[in-house]
């Protein structure tokens, strides 16, 4: 007999019950996690006066996971049940969060708890992204995991736009920690949706014995060697996010000294790219249709989205038109889902399921790894030969790495 829970071309993923618990706790805890962005920071500050290199520290801390369990977390999520690993990470999230108010109502919070909470819940929170991105396939079946994707995807972009005006109104009522009760909560909500899905993982090979970890993290890493598809992926993920911090690095700092706006023109520009993204997010089905397969729908987004950077780069250095190149660029952040739904889309139907877990963590690592190198490269540079050079810089390793990425295939793909 047939899963009751599969859905038909006709009712589509809204009307997949387990599908719709996993959407419903991503929901609960993106926005969560969203108000924990801001509220660790603050509470550092506001709560316990940190200066600049204690920033620095808890930014490290929050950024480190996925260069030190990245690979690691691949092999667990292909070893074990990943709607229980689903289940663990978001409890063990809630918990470490709700220390933080607890300890701070004790009056012994410091910023090393926060340092430990920020590294640990980075640590989960890797667990989860992979786990999540490796069960959808199974969860909605092949041919439902674009529609999957796009629906998630969706979920980021509000969570993007709503939750830091959010978190700085929340602030002014309660305190910082207080606030980071609500994502505690959250997380206890999205294990709660989770431990609901009914759907049991397909069956994975039998093993004779236990393979050493290490020896299956490097069958991850020849999994994505030996695909032409993947190892393309993996290159321009690099390259995009290395550039791309040049850009993440620089541009409050080039928007308030070279185009002379002011912090609420800059910020309206940033809001305007995440509103963008959203709007990419509901497009994804639709275009990729329209373009006749992924590969295309791909292609178009990388050439497109190479605009972007030139457009920053050449804002000219007055407020009004400064203001508008700006906007210009953060508009067309609306092909980015095009690209970025299409393409985990892509590895996810042509990855095996026994290897999804360590592909899925070895793209992961390498396109969150090189952010940290990309954002101090792009502020040494700044200060070398200065923001506009080092943007123009940024926008060709971008444009050249998506002609390359182009002319690699790509468009084949459907």
């Amino acid at each position: 007999m047939a899963d009751a829970t599969m859905p038909s071309q006709a009712r589509g993923l809204w009307r997949h019950s387990d599908f719709l618990k996993l959407w419903a706790g991503q929901t609960i805890s993106s926005l969560g996690s969203g108000v924990t962005e801001s509220a660790l920071p603050l509470t550092a500050v506001l709560v316990l006066g940190a200066q600049a290199s204690d920033m620095g520290w808890l930014l490290a801390a929050e950024s480190a996971p996925v260069l030190l369990v990245g690979m690691f977390a691949g092999v667990w999520v292909d070893r074990f049940p990943r709607r229980r690993l689903l289940i663990g990470a978001d409890v063990g999230r809630a918990v470490l969060l709700a220390s933080i108010p607890l300890v701070a109502f004790l009056g012994a919070l410091r910023i090393e708890h926060l340092y430990v909470v920020a590294l640990a819940a980075g640590v989960l929170t890797v667990v989860f992204d992979i786990a999540y991105r490796s069960f959808v396939p199974d969860l909605v079946g092949p041919e439902h995991v674009l529609e999957a994707n796009s629906r998630l995807a969706s979920v980021e972009a509000v969570a993007e736009i709503t939750t830091p005006g959010f978190t700085g109104a929340l602030v002014q009522i309660i305190t910082p920690p207080a606030a980071i009760v609500l994502d505690a909560m959250s997380f206890v909500g999205s294990a709660i949706c989770a431990a609901g899905i009914r759907h049991v993982d397909s069956p994975r090979p039998k093993r004779e014995h236990q393979t050493p970890i290490f020896e299956e993290i490097a069958d991850g890493l020849r999994a994505v060697r030996s695909s032409r598809l993947l190892s393309m992926l993996a290159t321009w993920d690099a390259v995009r996010s290395f550039f791309g911090m040049f850009i993440g690095a620089l541009y409050v700092l080039f928007g308030l000294r070279e185009l002379g706006l002011s912090p609420l023109l800059v910020g309206l520009s940033v809001g305007i790219g995440g509103i963008s993204n959203l709007v990419g997010t509901l497009l994804v089905e639709r275009v990729t249709r329209r373009l006749g397969g992924a590969g295309r729908t791909m292609v178009a987004a990388m050439l497109v989205g190479s605009m972007t950077p030139f457009l920053i780069a050449l804002a000219p250095a007055e407020p009004v038109l400064g203001f508008i190149a700006l906007v210009a660029a953060q508009s067309l952040d609306v092909i980015h889902p095009l690209y970025s739904v299409n393409a985990l889309t892509l590895r996810q139907v042509t990855t095996p399921p026994q290897l999804l877990g360590r592909v899925n963590a070895t793209l992961h690592v390498v396109e969150r790894g090189v952010i940290p190198f990309g954002a101090l490269a792009g502020g040494m540079l700044g200060d070398a030969i200065g923001l506009r050079p080092t943007l123009l810089v940024a926008a060709a390793g971008i444009a050249l790495g998506a002609v390359w990425a182009a002319r690699s295939g790509l468009v084949r793909q459907q």
